[in-house]
């Protein structure tokens, strides 16, 4: 095959370090942005982005010659220093280590869409505790919940 063709959406989740509750709502939809002008500088596509003040999720394809820990590794890096350049906020803000990465069929790819812009009414009923566990059982995934968080 002369060409290298694939169609592989992730859902990726991760939260601010110890999930404190510092992306405040007057900022978020500008980091939003400038977190998808870092999946887009990286040649990647962003289907959505969304989150609660201690977390967020993203919709992405990504394409061979990135791997998902470094498109993540780009995000959090080049975010996190944006955030502190704004001064959104007083202190350090840092992400998680780690992060959650889930692959999404086609089939899937609008109600997982929908799912991610509805996460500030989701997590009025669930905590970011309670879905991430969900993800993990759902996606069958072994872990130690002593590692988890």
């Amino acid at each position: 095959m002369a060409k290298t063709y694939t169609q592989l959406y992730i859902h990726i989740v991760f939260s601010v370090k110890h999930r404190q509750n510092l992306i405040h709502k007057s900022w978020k939809e500008e980091l939003y942005k400038y977190i998808t002008g870092i999946v887009k500088g990286k040649s990647q596509k962003l289907y959505s982005i969304g989150g609660v003040e201690n977390h967020i999720h993203i919709l992405v394809s990504i394409k061979p010659g990135i791997s998902i820990s470094d498109l993540v590794k780009y995000i959090k890096h080049g975010s996190n220093l944006w955030i502190q350049e704004k001064r959104f906020m007083r202190g350090k803000f840092e992400w998680q280590e780690g992060f959650g990465a889930f692959t999404v069929s086609s089939s899937q790819l609008k109600k997982t869409i929908t799912y991610i812009n509805n996460q500030e009414q989701h997590h009025r009923r669930v905590s970011f505790e309670e879905e991430y566990v969900e993800f993990m059982r759902k996606y069958e995934i072994e872990y130690e919940e002593k590692y988890l968080f």
